[in-house]
């Protein structure tokens, strides 16, 4: 049926056989009372079946855990829930659920709101007149605006850590500390602006704190983390040996062949340019081309041989620079969009192609892809090496219906992890990267 492969971002309405009736059962007709009966014995055969699955068979939260977590998450509700069940037991994907381990992912995830604690140094709510360099260290007050999109994700973390109900005051409460200064605003600040002169200014910071709060000594720094999501992050620890080290790095480029980012320590978090919500996907039979890219070329050699070997394929709308027609709508249209490596490792292209339904192919080799410890990135996206270029069509166009249909389906299930909110809800992603710092707790602390 047509309908099943439309996605909604939206929370859907509760299936009807889990509305009771208000009025009292004795009063019921007798064939109403059938028909509630036997739906009443399916659903239980449906628990039964799931409770006593074979080991080794993926058993999902049952509803009454995350209308626990809905209690204490306004954010998520019972409905929610419910299309987790339904989306995860849908009989016709062939890949299987998208989360490696749904059941014990969302356990964890339900204790993590429960128990999580992150205390943030003062300086993130400083008076705007009391230093020189507040902009480092407040919130953005308009991450929004175009010039900041691809450091979304980096001010976006803050402000809704700050709103966040894992925030505390207490530091001996805390399981981690954030260091709030935006390699963002260094990089735009005239006085720093240089990768040597952001070095310098978060070495001095860091040994600041160190001097005047004892939770840094405490551990060395390992249950303290930054976040960045500029490329000039990468060197901004390098003159501080333990924040290098010991602390962990938060940030957007996360490549396993980057001599700074230590891949069990740091963790990777998602690039998101900021859009507007897409509710309607475009279905899979509306999506006619088989691939868009639109990006510069002049900074990568594996982007300029894929314009050099398909640029001119009639199947494909390969571009450099802009396309001629609005970004948005080869993202609509097609059915795969490609990430190809840049300078880095990483692009807001992932997100966007996620955000608009069309299933990412990722061309960008050591690229420790965000929540790739709860997501199986095989089951909604296509991976291929910088070596198969010349492959690529062949790779796509083996792919079956069936099987893109299925990855479409676990790609609209996905689609909630890779977005912001100013005030965090539900797993959208602040809460699923505060979930990589939540993995990491209780591994630090060397003295009280």
């Amino acid at each position: 049926m047509r309908h099943h492969h439309t996605c909604f971002s939206g929370t859907p309405p509760p299936p009807q056989h889990l509305i009771l009736p208000q009025r009292r059962l004795l009063l019921v007709r007798p064939p109403l009372l059938l028909l509630l009966l036997l739906l009443l014995s399916l659903t239980v055969s449906s628990w039964l079946a799931v409770f006593f699955s074979k080991p080794g068979q993926q058993q999902l939260p049952s509803f009454e855990f995350n209308h626990s977590l809905h209690k204490n998450n306004a954010h998520h509700s019972f409905a929610e829930s419910v299309q987790d069940w339904n989306d995860s037991h849908s009989s016709g994907n062939l890949l299987g659920s998208p989360y490696h381990n749904w059941g014990l992912f969302a356990s964890d995830f339900g204790e993590m709101l429960h128990k999580l604690k992150i205390f943030v140094y003062p300086d993130a709510s400083m008076n705007q007149s009391s230093s020189p360099f507040a902009r480092i260290f407040l919130p953005n007050p308009n991450p929004f605006h175009p010039k900041l999109a691809n450091y979304f994700s980096e001010h976006m973390f803050k402000v809704a850590l700050l709103r966040s109900s894992l925030l505390t005051t207490y530091p001996l409460d805390a399981h981690f500390f954030f260091l709030p200064f935006s390699i963002n605003a260094l990089r735009n600040d005239p006085r720093v602006r240089s990768e040597a002169s952001i070095s310098d200014f978060v070495a001095q910071y860091t040994s600041r704190i160190s001097r005047e709060f004892k939770f840094w000594n405490a551990s060395g720094g390992t249950d303290h983390f930054y976040v960045c999501c500029h490329s000039v992050g990468r060197e901004a620890a390098s003159k501080h040996h333990d924040l290098h080290n010991n602390a962990i790095q938060v940030t957007c480029s996360s490549s396993y062949f980057q001599r700074l980012y230590i891949t069990h320590k740091d963790v990777g978090m998602p690039q998101i340019w900021p859009r507007p919500p897409e509710k309607l996907l475009n279905p899979p039979e509306f999506r006619h081309r088989l691939i868009f890219f639109a990006g510069r070329m002049q900074n990568s050699h594996i982007r300029q041989e894929l314009m050099a070997i398909w640029g001119n394929d009639t199947d494909m709308d390969i571009f450099s620079g802009n396309p001629p027609f609005p970004y948005e709508e080869g993202l609509r249209k097609s059915k795969y969009c490609l990430h190809v490596k840049g300078y880095e490792v990483n692009t807001a292209r992932v997100c966007d192609a996620i955000h608009y339904g069309c299933v990412p192919v990722i061309v960008s080799n050591y690229y420790d892809l965000p929540f790739s410890n709860v997501l199986d990135w095989s089951k909604f996206s296509v991976i291929v090496s910088h070596k198969s270029i010349a492959l690529l069509k062949k790779v796509l166009l083996s792919i079956s219906r069936q099987k893109y249909l299925s990855m479409y389906q676990n790609l609209c299930l996905v689609r909630r992890h890779f977005v912001w909110h100013a005030t965090p809800r539900g797993y959208d992603s602040f809460h699923m990267t505060a979930y990589q710092l939540w993995l990491r707790r209780g591994l630090h602390r060397l003295s009280s």
